[in-house]
């Protein structure tokens, strides 16, 4: 089973989160989770702002909203999901250095505090985009990108 899941834990920006599902389709992501305070399809002020950028994206990628990450992350990994997560920590890895193991599920957090220590510690492994300028990070719909296409090609 390759199952390639992202889970989008308290992203804010709907633009965000409307790039996240559009960059899904193109690598071929099975199913986005929804959690925390990410905005959701199919509501009125949220589909202005998030089908903007998702170019009915939102209607193609299948996606489920759950509230509390950490219960997902049991869940996945009861079934078998490899959990990474796109953060900087001392102990990430270079991207281009992981080797995916399917069923991975890919965690991207909010866009001011990143994903969650209780979420870093439930994870595999942690991956890392190298910053070469004077900014520590990318936005995360941009760093999600770099690294689910990196995983996409392995799937």
């Amino acid at each position: 089973m390759d199952k390639f899941v992202i889970i989008c834990d308290d992203i804010r920006s709907l633009h965000n989160v409307g790039s996240i599902f559009r960059t899904s389709d193109a690598v071929g992501v099975d199913k986005i989770y929804l959690c925390g305070i990410t905005g959701q399809p199919g509501r009125l002020k949220v589909d202005e702002k998030l089908s903007k950028v998702a170019l009915g994206a939102e209607k193609i990628v299948p996606w489920e909203y759950c509230r509390q990450t950490w219960r997902l992350v049991e869940e996945l990994k009861s079934q078998g999901f490899k959990i990474v997560s796109l953060e900087l920590t001392p102990e990430s890895i270079n991207y281009t250095k992981f080797k995916p193991k399917f069923p991975l599920a890919l965690i991207v957090g909010n866009e001011v505090t990143g994903v969650k220590k209780y979420l870093l510690s439930r994870s595999d492994k942690c991956i890392e985009i190298p910053m070469r300028g004077q900014k520590e990070s990318l936005n995360v719909s941009v760093a999600f990108g770099i690294a689910a296409s990196w995983i996409g090609e392995s799937k």
